[in-house]
Protein backbone atom coordinates (compact mmCIF):
# COMPACT_ATOMS: atom_id res chain seq x y z
CA UNK A 1 0.00 0.00 0.00
CA UNK A 2 2.60 2.48 0.79
CA UNK A 3 3.79 1.84 -2.61
CA UNK A 4 1.19 2.54 -4.36
CA UNK A 5 0.90 5.69 -2.34
CA UNK A 6 4.67 6.62 -3.23
CA UNK A 7 3.89 6.13 -6.62
CA UNK A 8 0.51 8.07 -6.67
CA UNK A 9 3.13 11.06 -4.74
CA UNK A 10 5.93 10.85 -7.56
CA UNK A 11 3.04 11.20 -10.54
CA UNK A 12 1.56 14.15 -8.77
CA UNK A 13 2.09 17.35 -10.94
CA UNK A 14 0.72 20.53 -8.96
CA UNK A 15 1.44 22.38 -11.80
CA UNK A 16 -0.72 20.98 -14.30
CA UNK A 17 -3.52 20.51 -11.59
CA UNK A 18 -3.70 24.61 -10.88
CA UNK A 19 -2.93 25.52 -14.81
CA UNK A 20 -6.24 22.59 -16.10
CA UNK A 21 -7.74 24.58 -13.35
CA UNK A 22 -7.62 27.69 -14.55
CA UNK A 23 -8.07 26.89 -18.05
CA UNK A 24 -11.16 26.00 -17.10
CA UNK A 25 -12.28 29.52 -16.36
CA UNK A 26 -15.23 27.70 -14.43
CA UNK A 27 -13.94 28.35 -10.92
CA UNK A 28 -15.10 26.48 -8.02
CA UNK A 29 -18.47 26.02 -8.53
CA UNK A 30 -17.60 24.10 -12.13
CA UNK A 31 -15.98 21.67 -10.22
CA UNK A 32 -19.19 21.44 -7.60
CA UNK A 33 -21.45 21.83 -10.69
CA UNK A 34 -19.50 18.67 -12.38
CA UNK A 35 -20.59 16.66 -9.18
CA UNK A 36 -17.18 15.62 -7.25
CA UNK A 37 -17.36 14.10 -4.29
CA UNK A 38 -13.83 14.55 -3.20
CA UNK A 39 -11.84 18.42 -3.55
CA UNK A 40 -9.05 18.35 -5.64
CA UNK A 41 -5.63 18.11 -3.61
CA UNK A 42 -4.68 21.65 -4.46
CA UNK A 43 -7.11 22.68 -2.12
CA UNK A 44 -6.46 20.79 0.91
CA UNK A 45 -4.85 22.38 3.53
CA UNK A 46 -2.07 21.66 6.14
CA UNK A 47 -3.92 20.39 9.34
CA UNK A 48 -2.03 23.14 11.45
CA UNK A 49 -3.73 25.76 9.58
CA UNK A 50 -7.25 24.85 9.81
CA UNK A 51 -7.46 24.21 13.44
CA UNK A 52 -4.40 26.84 14.90
CA UNK A 53 -4.51 28.89 17.88
CA UNK A 54 -8.25 27.60 19.24
CA UNK A 55 -8.49 28.02 23.23
CA UNK A 56 -10.39 29.19 25.86
CA UNK A 57 -12.30 32.27 25.63
CA UNK A 58 -14.75 34.48 28.06
CA UNK A 59 -18.48 32.61 27.56
CA UNK A 60 -19.52 36.43 27.24
CA UNK A 61 -17.33 37.78 25.42
CA UNK A 62 -19.31 39.19 22.16
CA UNK A 63 -18.00 41.09 18.95
CA UNK A 64 -19.50 44.78 19.41
CA UNK A 65 -23.00 45.63 17.49
CA UNK A 66 -23.14 49.70 17.02
CA UNK A 67 -26.13 51.14 16.56
CA UNK A 68 -25.80 54.12 14.34
CA UNK A 69 -29.57 55.96 14.88
CA UNK A 70 -29.27 59.51 15.03
CA UNK A 71 -25.42 59.40 14.27
CA UNK A 72 -25.90 62.54 12.08
CA UNK A 73 -28.55 64.42 14.53
CA UNK A 74 -28.56 63.74 17.97
CA UNK A 75 -25.12 64.78 19.90
CA UNK A 76 -25.55 62.35 23.09
CA UNK A 77 -25.82 59.52 20.90
CA UNK A 78 -22.86 60.86 18.28
CA UNK A 79 -20.84 61.02 21.38
CA UNK A 80 -21.86 57.64 22.59
CA UNK A 81 -21.40 56.11 19.48
CA UNK A 82 -17.63 57.55 19.23
CA UNK A 83 -16.84 56.03 22.28
CA UNK A 84 -18.25 52.26 21.12
CA UNK A 85 -16.14 52.82 18.10
CA UNK A 86 -12.87 53.42 20.17
CA UNK A 87 -13.65 50.81 22.06
CA UNK A 88 -14.28 48.18 18.99
CA UNK A 89 -11.48 49.66 17.07
CA UNK A 90 -8.88 49.27 20.33
CA UNK A 91 -10.19 45.88 21.84
CA UNK A 92 -11.38 44.26 18.46
CA UNK A 93 -10.70 45.71 15.28
CA UNK A 94 -14.15 44.59 14.11
CA UNK A 95 -17.77 45.06 14.73
CA UNK A 96 -20.79 45.17 13.62
CA UNK A 97 -23.31 48.43 12.62
CA UNK A 98 -27.42 48.80 11.89
CA UNK A 99 -29.16 51.54 11.11
CA UNK A 100 -26.35 52.15 8.70
CA UNK A 101 -28.56 54.09 6.45
CA UNK A 102 -28.31 52.15 3.33
CA UNK A 103 -31.73 49.58 3.34
CA UNK A 104 -32.32 46.00 3.68
CA UNK A 105 -33.60 45.64 0.19
CA UNK A 106 -30.38 47.39 -1.00
CA UNK A 107 -28.40 44.84 0.75
CA UNK A 108 -30.56 42.13 -0.36
CA UNK A 109 -30.40 42.97 -3.93
CA UNK A 110 -26.70 43.02 -4.23
CA UNK A 111 -26.58 39.66 -2.43
CA UNK A 112 -28.64 38.72 -5.10
CA UNK A 113 -27.34 40.56 -8.41
CA UNK A 114 -23.68 38.81 -6.79
CA UNK A 115 -25.45 35.15 -6.65
CA UNK A 116 -26.99 36.13 -10.06
CA UNK A 117 -23.63 36.50 -11.65
CA UNK A 118 -21.77 33.88 -10.07
CA UNK A 119 -24.76 31.19 -10.83
CA UNK A 120 -25.47 32.45 -14.54
CA UNK A 121 -24.35 30.81 -17.84
CA UNK A 122 -20.78 29.74 -17.60
CA UNK A 123 -20.09 30.67 -21.26
CA UNK A 124 -21.40 34.35 -20.43
CA UNK A 125 -19.06 34.49 -17.04
CA UNK A 126 -16.12 32.87 -18.57
CA UNK A 127 -16.10 36.21 -20.88
CA UNK A 128 -14.93 38.22 -17.63
CA UNK A 129 -12.19 35.69 -16.69
CA UNK A 130 -9.19 36.78 -16.60
CA UNK A 131 -5.51 37.54 -14.40
CA UNK A 132 -5.02 40.73 -16.27
CA UNK A 133 -4.95 42.48 -13.20
CA UNK A 134 -4.95 45.97 -14.95
CA UNK A 135 -8.51 45.48 -15.75
CA UNK A 136 -11.46 46.84 -13.89
CA UNK A 137 -13.77 44.24 -13.97
CA UNK A 138 -12.70 40.91 -12.92
CA UNK A 139 -13.98 37.32 -12.07
CA UNK A 140 -11.29 34.69 -11.06
CA UNK A 141 -10.35 31.74 -8.83
CA UNK A 142 -7.82 32.71 -6.04
CA UNK A 143 -5.64 35.64 -7.32
CA UNK A 144 -2.40 34.07 -5.47
CA UNK A 145 -3.05 30.25 -7.12
CA UNK A 146 -0.18 29.99 -8.81
CA UNK A 147 1.64 31.52 -5.65
CA UNK A 148 0.16 29.91 -2.40
CA UNK A 149 0.64 26.61 -0.99
CA UNK A 150 -2.90 26.06 -1.13
CA UNK A 151 -5.89 27.16 -3.07
CA UNK A 152 -8.88 28.41 -1.46
CA UNK A 153 -12.57 27.19 -1.55
CA UNK A 154 -13.99 29.96 -3.47
CA UNK A 155 -14.52 32.62 -7.20
CA UNK A 156 -14.35 36.28 -6.82
CA UNK A 157 -15.62 38.92 -8.63
CA UNK A 158 -13.69 41.98 -8.34
CA UNK A 159 -15.08 45.25 -9.28
CA UNK A 160 -13.04 48.63 -9.48
CA UNK A 161 -14.29 51.58 -8.09
CA UNK A 162 -11.95 54.77 -7.82
CA UNK A 163 -9.75 56.30 -9.25
CA UNK A 164 -11.42 55.54 -12.87
CA UNK A 165 -14.69 53.42 -12.40
CA UNK A 166 -15.18 51.22 -15.35
CA UNK A 167 -18.30 52.58 -17.70
CA UNK A 168 -21.25 51.05 -16.63
CA UNK A 169 -21.61 49.25 -19.82
CA UNK A 170 -18.78 47.02 -19.16
CA UNK A 171 -20.24 45.62 -15.83
CA UNK A 172 -22.17 42.44 -15.65
CA UNK A 173 -25.40 42.85 -17.14
CA UNK A 174 -26.90 40.14 -14.77
CA UNK A 175 -25.81 42.86 -11.41
CA UNK A 176 -25.03 46.05 -13.08
CA UNK A 177 -27.77 48.60 -11.59
CA UNK A 178 -27.54 47.27 -8.24
CA UNK A 179 -23.39 47.30 -8.47
CA UNK A 180 -24.00 50.78 -9.29
CA UNK A 181 -26.26 51.71 -6.64
CA UNK A 182 -24.39 49.53 -3.37
CA UNK A 183 -21.21 51.30 -4.77
CA UNK A 184 -22.96 54.87 -4.02
CA UNK A 185 -24.34 54.13 -1.04
CA UNK A 186 -21.48 52.40 0.47
CA UNK A 187 -18.77 55.12 -0.38
CA UNK A 188 -21.76 57.36 1.39
CA UNK A 189 -21.58 55.33 4.83
CA UNK A 190 -17.55 55.28 4.18
CA UNK A 191 -17.66 59.24 4.98
CA UNK A 192 -19.47 58.77 8.27
CA UNK A 193 -17.57 56.10 9.41
CA UNK A 194 -14.39 57.88 8.46
CA UNK A 195 -15.62 60.86 10.69
CA UNK A 196 -16.37 58.85 13.33
CA UNK A 197 -12.81 57.25 13.19
CA UNK A 198 -11.37 60.50 13.24
CA UNK A 199 -13.47 61.75 16.38
CA UNK A 200 -12.45 58.33 18.31
CA UNK A 201 -9.17 59.74 18.26
CA UNK A 202 -9.66 63.41 19.05
CA UNK A 203 -8.95 64.51 15.65
CA UNK A 204 -11.17 66.81 13.56
CA UNK A 205 -14.02 64.77 11.67
CA UNK A 206 -12.30 65.62 8.38
CA UNK A 207 -9.00 64.06 9.44
CA UNK A 208 -9.34 61.18 7.58
CA UNK A 209 -11.17 62.09 4.69
CA UNK A 210 -8.47 64.94 4.39
CA UNK A 211 -6.48 62.26 4.08
CA UNK A 212 -7.77 60.46 0.94
CA UNK A 213 -8.85 57.33 3.25
CA UNK A 214 -12.44 57.84 1.94
CA UNK A 215 -11.59 56.85 -1.65
CA UNK A 216 -13.59 53.10 -1.59
CA UNK A 217 -10.85 51.16 -4.19
CA UNK A 218 -12.69 48.51 -5.16
CA UNK A 219 -14.76 45.79 -3.81
CA UNK A 220 -14.95 41.60 -3.85
CA UNK A 221 -17.74 39.58 -4.27
CA UNK A 222 -16.70 36.29 -2.91
CA UNK A 223 -18.65 33.35 -3.87
CA UNK A 224 -18.14 30.24 -1.35
CA UNK A 225 -20.01 26.97 -2.84
CA UNK A 226 -20.73 23.62 -0.97
CA UNK A 227 -17.92 21.99 -0.39
CA UNK A 228 -18.16 18.13 -0.38
CA UNK A 229 -14.75 17.93 2.41
CA UNK A 230 -15.08 21.19 4.16
CA UNK A 231 -12.48 19.80 6.92
CA UNK A 232 -9.78 19.81 4.66
CA UNK A 233 -10.01 23.35 3.30
CA UNK A 234 -10.55 27.02 3.61
CA UNK A 235 -12.79 29.30 1.95
CA UNK A 236 -10.20 32.48 2.55
CA UNK A 237 -7.65 31.62 4.97
CA UNK A 238 -5.87 33.63 7.57
CA UNK A 239 -4.55 37.22 6.94
CA UNK A 240 -5.45 40.96 8.18
CA UNK A 241 -6.57 43.11 5.43
CA UNK A 242 -3.39 45.59 4.10
CA UNK A 243 -5.61 48.68 3.40
CA UNK A 244 -7.52 51.03 5.75
CA UNK A 245 -10.66 50.37 6.15
CA UNK A 246 -12.92 47.44 4.30
CA UNK A 247 -17.18 47.28 4.84
CA UNK A 248 -18.66 43.87 4.81
CA UNK A 249 -21.61 43.07 3.27
CA UNK A 250 -22.60 39.11 4.49
CA UNK A 251 -25.76 36.78 3.41
CA UNK A 252 -27.26 34.90 6.13
CA UNK A 253 -25.02 31.51 5.81
CA UNK A 254 -21.86 32.03 8.14
CA UNK A 255 -18.09 31.26 7.82
CA UNK A 256 -16.71 34.39 8.90
CA UNK A 257 -14.38 33.67 12.12
CA UNK A 258 -11.75 36.62 13.52
CA UNK A 259 -8.49 35.36 15.75
CA UNK A 260 -9.57 37.09 19.16
CA UNK A 261 -8.00 36.54 22.46
CA UNK A 262 -5.74 33.39 20.57
CA UNK A 263 -9.43 31.90 19.11
CA UNK A 264 -11.37 31.64 16.02
CA UNK A 265 -14.99 33.59 17.02
CA UNK A 266 -17.43 33.32 14.49
CA UNK A 267 -18.10 36.55 12.93
CA UNK A 268 -22.29 35.68 13.55
CA UNK A 269 -24.61 37.41 10.31
CA UNK A 270 -27.42 39.75 11.24
CA UNK A 271 -30.06 40.70 8.92
CA UNK A 272 -29.32 44.10 7.78
CA UNK A 273 -25.95 44.68 9.69
CA UNK A 274 -22.79 44.87 7.86
CA UNK A 275 -19.09 44.12 9.17
CA UNK A 276 -16.76 46.52 9.57
CA UNK A 277 -13.39 45.59 10.14
CA UNK A 278 -9.83 48.40 10.56
CA UNK A 279 -7.18 47.47 8.20
CA UNK A 280 -3.23 47.56 8.39
CA UNK A 281 -2.96 51.24 7.20
CA UNK A 282 -4.96 51.96 10.15
CA UNK A 283 -3.41 50.36 12.61
CA UNK A 284 -0.04 51.98 11.20
CA UNK A 285 -0.95 55.49 11.32
CA UNK A 286 -2.95 55.42 14.74
CA UNK A 287 0.55 53.72 16.42
CA UNK A 288 -1.29 50.46 17.03
CA UNK A 289 -4.04 52.18 18.93
CA UNK A 290 -6.57 50.28 16.58
CA UNK A 291 -6.34 46.95 15.85
CA UNK A 292 -5.85 45.19 12.09
CA UNK A 293 -7.51 42.30 12.82
CA UNK A 294 -6.88 38.67 11.65
CA UNK A 295 -9.74 36.81 10.10
CA UNK A 296 -10.86 33.83 7.96
CA UNK A 297 -13.97 32.09 6.15
CA UNK A 298 -14.20 28.38 7.20
CA UNK A 299 -15.47 26.11 3.66
CA UNK A 300 -19.06 24.51 4.30
CA UNK A 301 -21.41 21.53 3.69
CA UNK A 302 -23.61 24.75 3.38
CA UNK A 303 -23.42 26.80 0.79
CA UNK A 304 -22.93 28.91 -1.49
CA UNK A 305 -22.02 31.83 0.71
CA UNK A 306 -22.09 35.32 -0.62
CA UNK A 307 -20.63 38.45 0.65
CA UNK A 308 -19.18 41.77 -0.75
CA UNK A 309 -15.89 43.77 0.80
CA UNK A 310 -15.61 47.50 0.17
CA UNK A 311 -12.02 48.30 0.76
CA UNK A 312 -11.00 51.73 1.74
CA UNK A 313 -8.08 53.28 0.87
CA UNK A 314 -6.79 50.20 -1.46
CA UNK A 315 -6.21 49.76 -4.84
CA UNK A 316 -5.66 46.75 -7.32
CA UNK A 317 -3.04 45.98 -7.67
CA UNK A 318 -1.73 46.94 -3.88
CA UNK A 319 0.04 50.44 -3.87
CA UNK A 320 3.64 50.90 -2.76
CA UNK A 321 2.98 53.83 -0.72
CA UNK A 322 4.85 53.85 2.75
CA UNK A 323 2.40 55.26 5.70
CA UNK A 324 3.88 56.40 8.96
CA UNK A 325 1.82 57.54 12.16
CA UNK A 326 -0.15 60.39 12.24
CA UNK A 327 2.04 62.85 14.28
CA UNK A 328 -0.81 64.17 16.54
CA UNK A 329 -1.53 60.79 18.02
CA UNK A 330 2.46 60.83 19.47
CA UNK A 331 4.13 61.91 22.00
CA UNK A 332 7.20 60.92 24.55
CA UNK A 333 5.09 58.35 26.47
CA UNK A 334 3.40 57.12 22.94
CA UNK A 335 6.31 57.21 20.63
CA UNK A 336 6.17 55.54 17.32
CA UNK A 337 5.48 52.41 17.36
CA UNK A 338 8.10 50.38 14.77
CA UNK A 339 5.88 47.15 14.08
Amino acid sequence: MAVVQEEIESKYDRIIELKAFDDSKLGVKGLVDAGLAKIPRMFIHPQHNLYEKSGPIDSHSNIPIIDLEGVKNDVTLHAKIINEVQKACENWGIFQIVNHGISEGILEEMIEGIRRFHEQDAEVKKEYYTRDFTKKVIFLSNFDLFQASSASWRDTLLITITPNPPDPIQLPLVCRDIVVEHSKQVKHLGYTLLELLSEALGLEPNHFKNMEFAKQGFFLAQYYPSCPEPELTLGTKRHTDSNFLTIVLQDQVGGLQILHENHWMDVPPIPGALVINTGDVLQIVTNGRFKSVEHRVLAQHEGPRISVASFFNSCFPPSSKVYTPIKELLSEENPPNDK
